[in-house]
């Protein structure tokens, strides 16, 4: 779990500099314009509806990509601890609704802030803010640490080993107010959504087929439930289980 870089991480690999190709490729392109969704007038006037596919594909400013990719680089011990095919499993189920509930939400909330909330910044925020609620669920605490704010032992901040991850994800959330916050919630929903059940039961079991992240099916669907187990008692001893060892 402690590996450098993409090791026992592919699929991680390819999301991180996925975004940054496609972010720097739109950018030399100029056709920024074409992946944010504003309701008024892309939606509801000129009926532009492609845009609900593709808004995730890119960043459109540099501070959103670098905050995206740096939390993207952290979130890839998830995919470590349930191995790629699950991990790929699990950003293609909730792909779709991450793309939809975020301009839905918007659209609910549009008339009562007095058609303030108009504007989705594009980029992959809620997608990874749905990998952020399984890092929170799954991911132990490792240590924790003590910021003195003053010469006072009692003025201090409990930190930990996960804090960075979440200062990554807060700033990303606060990029782009309050549009990037409205996808980071409807993002977290979704992730905690699929954690725990809340949808249909194909929604949360079903996998991609095993050889699409190069592995074999064999008896690993068996051992779901036992996974689910070993990591909630992981979170109670602070141990960490590999997927790949289950």
């Amino acid at each position: 779990m402690l590996a450098s870089g993409f090791t026992a991480a592919t699929v991680s690999k390819w999301l991180f500099f996925g975004t940054i190709a496609s972010s720097i490729l739109v950018s030399i392109t100029d056709t920024k314009y074409l992946y944010h969704i504003q309701l008024v007038p892309h939606l509801w006037r000129y009926k532009q509806f492609w845009r609900l596919l593709i808004w995730q594909l890119c960043y459109n400013n540099s501070g959103e990509l670098l905050f995206g990719v740096m939390t993207l680089y952290n979130l890839r011990i998830v995919e470590r601890l349930w191995g790629s095919w699950k991990f790929a499993s699990f950003l293609t189920a909730i792909l779709f609704p991450t793309l939809f509930i975020p301009p839905l939400l918007l659209t609910l909330l549009r008339p009562i802030t007095f058609s303030t909330l108009n504007v989705l910044p594009a980029g992959p925020t809620p997608l990874i803010f749905a990998l952020l609620a399984q890092y929170h669920a799954t991911i132990p605490t490792v240590y924790k640490y003590r910021l003195l704010l003053s010469s006072s032992s009692t003025d201090a901040l409990t930190l930990s080993d996960k804090s960075l991850v979440y200062l990554l994800a807060a700033q990303l959330a606060l990029s782009s107010l309050p549009g990037s916050l409205i996808g980071a919630a409807a993002g977290w929903f979704v992730g905690v959504a699929w954690r725990r059940d809340l949808g249909p039961e194909l929604w949360t079991t079903w996998r991609l087929p095993a050889w699409m992240t190069g592995g074999k099916q064999g008896r690993r669907g068996d051992f779901e439930h036992l996974q689910r187990r070993l990591e909630g008692e992981g979170r109670g001893t602070g141990t960490v289980v590999d997927h790949n060892e289950v």
